[in-house]
C-alpha cells in the first residue's frame, strides 16, 4: 500500500527538499547511488567487471526544464563515455538515458531529446558499445520508442525498456522483438492510473511473465530485468525451452540489491549486467527504489531511527 505514496512522494519538490537536507539519508542512498561523480563511480565500474558482471550506467537525472540543462545532462553523457574509454569494456559497460533529462518534455522535445541522443549513441559506438533508453511514465512512451527506431537504423544495438504493468506492452514486446533488437522487461517504477497500468502486483507480475514469453520467443536479445527469484526461475525455463544458449540474453539487477543472486548466475554462466546510477539528481530514482521492494523501505527506515 505503501508504494504508491512514495512513488506520488517521488515528483514531491518539498519533499525532496526535506530527504536531501537530512543527514541520516546519505549514509543509506549510498546503498544504491555509486557516487556523486564518474571518478567515484569508476572503481565501482571495474570492481563489477573483476567479478565477472557486466554494467549500465545511468547519469542521474530527468524532468529537466530548459535546453540547457538538456545540453548539461547530454555533456554528462559525453564524459561518461570519455571515462569508460580507457576502462576497454566495450559492450560490456553500456548507458542506459532517460530521455526527460535530454529535454523530451520540452517545446520541440522529440527532436531535442533525438538530437543530443544521437550524440551519445555516436560517441558510445565510437568506443565500442551501447545506449539503453529508460522507460519513464507512459505519457513519453510513443515519443520514448519512436527516437530508439530512429536510433536503431544507424545504430542497431540501441536498447529499449518495456514495463510489464502497462496494458500495451505485451504488443510492444511482439513490435520489438525481432532481429538484432535488445529489450530490457521490467516490472516498472513510475505512478501510473488504473486506465493504463495494472495497480496489482500479481497482475503485474502474470503481465511480466507473459511479456518474457514473447521476448523469449523472438528473435531479439532480452534483457530480464528482475531480482525475483520465482521470474528468474521461469526466465532460465522458458530460455531453455525456446533453445536459447545461456549467452542469448542476461540478467538485470540493481546496484546495491541482491548482490550474492548476481555472483550465483554469473558463477554458473549467465550474463548478469548491474544498473549502476551516479550523479547528484538522485532523489527520484532512490525514491523509486523505496517504492518497488517493502525491504527497501524497511532498510531506509531502520536507517533512519538507528542513525537519527
Amino acid at each position: 500500500m505503501l508504494g504508491p505514496v512514495i512513488l506520488a512522494a517521488s515528483r514531491s519538490d518539498a519533499l525532496r527538499r526535506t530527504v536531501s537536507a537530512a543527514p541520516v539519508t546519505k549514509p543509506v542512498v549510498d546503498r544504491f547511488i555509486a557516487g556523486e561523480s564518474i571518478t567515484e563511480t569508476t572503481p565501482v565500474v571495474r570492481a563489477a567487471a573483476d567479478r565477472g558482471l557486466e554494467v549500465t550506467l545511468d547519469v542521474l537525472g530527468e524532468d529537466v526544464t530548459d535546453p540547457a540543462e538538456a545540453l548539461l545532462a547530454r555533456d554528462a553523457y559525453l564524459r561518461l563515455v570519455d571515462a569508460l574509454a580507457p576502462l576497454g569494456l566495450g559492450p560490456r559497460a553500456e548507458m542506459s538515458v532517460k530521455l526527460s533529462s535530454f529535454g523530451q518534455a520540452l517545446p520541440g522535445g522529440h527532436d531535442l531529446a533525438l538530437k543530443n541522443a544521437t550524440a551519445v549513441v555516436e560517441a558510445a559506438a565510437a568506443i565500442g558499445t551501447t545506449v539503453t533508453l529508460d522507460a519513464e511514465d507512459h505519457t513519453t512512451l510513443d515519443s520514448t520508442l519512436a527516437i530508439h527506431g530512429e536510433l536503431r537504423e544507424r545504430f542497431p544495438g540501441t536498447g529499449a525498456v518495456v514495463q510489464s504493468y502497462l496494458f500495451r506492452t505485451e504488443e510492444d514486446c511482439r513490435a520489438l522483438a525481432a532481429a538484432g533488437s535488445r529489450v530490457r522487461l521490467v516490472k516498472g517504477a513510475y505512478k501510473e492510473p488504473a486506465s493504463v497500468a495494472y495497480q496489482d502486483k500479481a497482475e503485474v507480475d502474470r503481465a511480466y511473465i507473459r511479456c518474457l514469453k514473447i521476448l523469449m520467443a523472438g528473435t531479439g536479445y532480452p534483457m530480464v530485468g528482475t531480482h525475483d527469484p520465482r521470474i528468474i526461475a521461469i526466465a532460465q525455463d522458458l530460455a531453455s525451452r525456446a533453445g536459447r544458449k545461456i549467452d542469448a540474453y542476461e540478467f538485470q539487477m540493481l546496484y546495491g540489491i541482491r548482490a550474492a543472486e548476481q555472483d550465483r548466475l554469473a558463477a554458473e554462466g549467465h550474463r548478469v549486467r548491474v544498473y549502476i546510477a551516479y550523479g547528484t539528481d538522485w532523489y527520484g530514482y532512490f525514491m523509486r527504489r523505496l517504492a518497488e521492494r517493502p525491504a527497501n523501505l524497511a532498510f531506509f527506515l531502520r536507517s533512519l531511527v538507528t542513525r537519527g
